[in-house]
């Protein structure tokens, strides 16, 4: 150990070692910096779902590698995170705990909480923003509140904000924690067991993973992003947003890759201003949800909390487990499952057909989406589902009901995606593929499916679930119901 006292490092939803504003202030005091992780599952108000924890489980891994080359040790803790930063101040003599912030309400509250409890015992606790392109609060309307529409609120975000500091390498950085006691990361169990379910899951956690899928991203799909990113049968999105959650690279890194790329006319500008739009959404549903807690259980806009939604047990199951006799629908839900992701696109499409056709609850989705989504950041979960019911920010028009039939032809034109996740309709044809009970039953049988055996009928007609949905919008005194398939 070190004579002189060390300063603690806590990780959450930071784990990487570059472009990290705590860690550079930490290493600025001279100090020896003990990097320590907690695992609390209370922190944040609601314990990580199963994906999240798996991908923890190796992003903790390949962070604690980046550590130990540099001669030192993540120390790994579970329990609350106030009393084992405590039991780390007196173990180590620590005096000053450095962290990245974080910006839901609960985990808000718990850090001031926990703050004010430790300074009171000589431990000064200084926080960062790690995760956020700037923290909730500081862009306002004109009047001073919050935006409660994105487009401008992604004008005046832009406008408003500027990269950070570049920050020293954190190559030379000296780190510490040889003799402090640690958790062995496979007692904790992340990673799933009987049964293993993640063996479809084809992802590289860490740091270095996240650059490297920052540079394919850049270098080719990005080119075309506007267009590839609605088609989910193509390699056209950019699949950070795992990494964005973990931390595990800067969202202002991101940025500035795109526009890096159109400045060295590797792209045209308005298609890195695509991409850079979808950043601005995840720092949109950040900043709704601190200026408005209540969204994670009830609706933004309070009167769909009168929504008369269903009881359907059977319906929720069939969609939780890619049976509702809808192919792009059950494409998706399978993608979910077996690799703890789902296009964007059809998130939409799925989500629609829960809320919208099966008239069930959203936070029944969004919960779902929590455990199974390897990506799942509270903030963003609930502002999509809660945009796709209509009751959220933004969510305009709010009577829209996505056709699961015409977004399956419109976006996956070719099959190639349905093919893929439904494989027991691959043989059918690019014509009866997303209606398959549409199909004569000579092509069912020469394509060997057999509706209600091998593939499911539809578990509601579109028609009824559309008229069902339009009626039940009416009750909530929307007048404006006249309804519009999507």
């Amino acid at each position: 150990m070190a004579t002189e006292a060390p300063v603690l490092l806590w990780f959450r939803r930071d784990l990487r070692l570059a472009d990290h504003s705590a860690l550079a202030a930490a290493l600025a005091t001279g100090r020896p910096v003990v990097p320590v992780f907690i695992l609390d599952e209370a922190l944040e108000g609601r314990a990580p779902g199963g994906a999240s924890l798996w991908w923890l489980d190796k992003s903790l891994r390949r962070l604690g590698e980046s550590i130990a080359a540099r001669g030192g040790r993540l120390i790994l803790r579970r329990g609350p995170a106030e009393r084992v930063l405590r039991d780390l101040a007196n173990e180590t003599g620590a005096d000053r705990i450095f962290l990245s912030r974080l910006f839901e309400p609960v985990a808000a509250a718990r850090d001031r909480d926990l703050a004010h409890a430790l300074k009171a015992e000589g431990v000064e606790v200084k926080g960062y923003n790690g995760t956020l392109l700037t923290p909730p609060g500081t862009v306002r309307t004109g009047s001073g509140g919050p935006y409660k529409v994105f487009t401008p609120f992604l004008r005046a975000l832009l406008a408003a904000t500027t990269p950070p500091p570049t920050l020293p390498d954190s190559a030379g950085a000296t780190f510490a924690g040889a003799g402090v006691a640690s958790d062995d990361l496979e007692r904790w169990g992340l990673h799933p067991t009987a049964p293993d379910w993640s063996g479809g899951f084809d992802w590289t956690p860490g740091e270095a993973g996240a650059l490297e899928a920052l540079r394919r991203f850049t270098a080719g799909p990005l080119a075309d992003y506007a267009r590839l990113r609605d088609l989910p049968g193509k390699a056209g999105t950019s699949r950070l947003s795992p990494h964005l959650h973990w931390g595990e690279i800067s969202p202002w890194r991101a940025v500035q890759a795109a526009r890096e790329a159109g400045e060295a006319g590797k792209v045209s500008a308005a298609k890195a201003d695509k991409f850079i739009a979808e950043i601005g959404w995840r720092e949109f549903s950040a900043h709704l949800l601190a200026e408005f807690p209540h969204i994670t259980a009830e609706a933004f806009r309070p009167e769909y909390d009168a929504m008369p939604w269903r009881e359907d047990p059977a319906g929720l199951r069939a969609w939780q487990k890619g049976q509702t006799g809808y192919p792009v629908v059950d494409a998706g839900m399978r993608q979910l499952w077996a690799t703890g992701w789902m296009h964007n696109r059809v998130r939409m499409i799925v989500a629609s057909f829960l809320v919208k056709h099966l008239l069930i609850d959203w936070r029944h989705g969004e919960a779902w989406f929590h455990d199974t989504l390897v990506d799942a950041d509270t903030a963003a979960n609930v502002q999509n589902w809660q945009w796709v019911a209509g009751s959220g920010a933004d969510a305009a028009p709010y009577f829209r009901i996505f056709n699961p039939i015409t977004q399956g032809q419109k976006f996956d034109p070719d099959g190639r995606y349905v093919r893929r996740w439904v494989p027991e309709l691959a043989r059918l044809g690019d014509r009866w593929l997303h209606a398959p009970w549409t199909a004569p039953p000579e092509v069912l049988r020469d394509a060997g499916v057999r509706l209600g055996s091998s593939y499911p009928r539809p578990i509601v007609e579109h028609e009824i679930g559309r008229k069902r949905a339009l009626e039940a919008l009416k009750t909530i005194g929307e007048t404006r119901a006249a309804g519009q398939d999507a």
